[in-house]
């Protein structure tokens, strides 16, 4: 694939991305790959279908969820794009909204995205909002600092 049909599939992405919400969870089939192997620090989720069906349940279980997109690079088939991820959940310090920082490998295909490897802090996103959990590990990036 030519760099520039990537960064074709990368503005799709950055644009299917900031729409995101749970009424439209239909258009990741418009970028994405039947063949899509997802990896996150909690997940391994091969085919679209499956895909599909993770954020679904994503969307049902949080309050709300967004993505700023911040910055994307390509080269090849390849695409880094940085953003920010903004969600609330009931759960999660009374449904207070939490930001979480990432970067996202992409891997084209056949003009669509065929791998998509997400790296963020689990801490960040789940376990800082964990009552007794989230306290002990401020208390060590505290000491970490020092």
């Amino acid at each position: 694939m030519a760099q520039h049909e990537t960064q074709a599939g990368v503005t799709q992405f950055v644009s299917t991305y900031k729409a995101l919400n749970k009424s439209n969870l239909s258009s990741l089939a418009s970028i994405y790959h039947p063949e899509i192997v997802f990896l996150d620090p909690a997940h391994k989720i091969v085919g679209l279908g499956a895909f599909i069906q993770y954020f679904t349940v994503l969307y049902e279980n949080v309050s709300a969820c967004q993505f700023d997109i911040h910055h994307t690079a390509v080269e090849g088939d390849d695409a880094f794009v940085t953003w920010t991820m903004t969600l609330s959940h009931p759960k999660l310090e009374k449904g207070k909204s939490r930001q979480v920082q990432g970067c996202s490998h992409l891997r084209f295909s056949e003009g669509k995205i065929v791998g998509h490897r997400d790296y963020f802090d689990m801490g960040e996103m789940l376990y800082e909002a964990l009552p007794v959990v989230g306290r002990l590990l401020k208390h060590i990036k505290t000491r970490l600092g020092q």
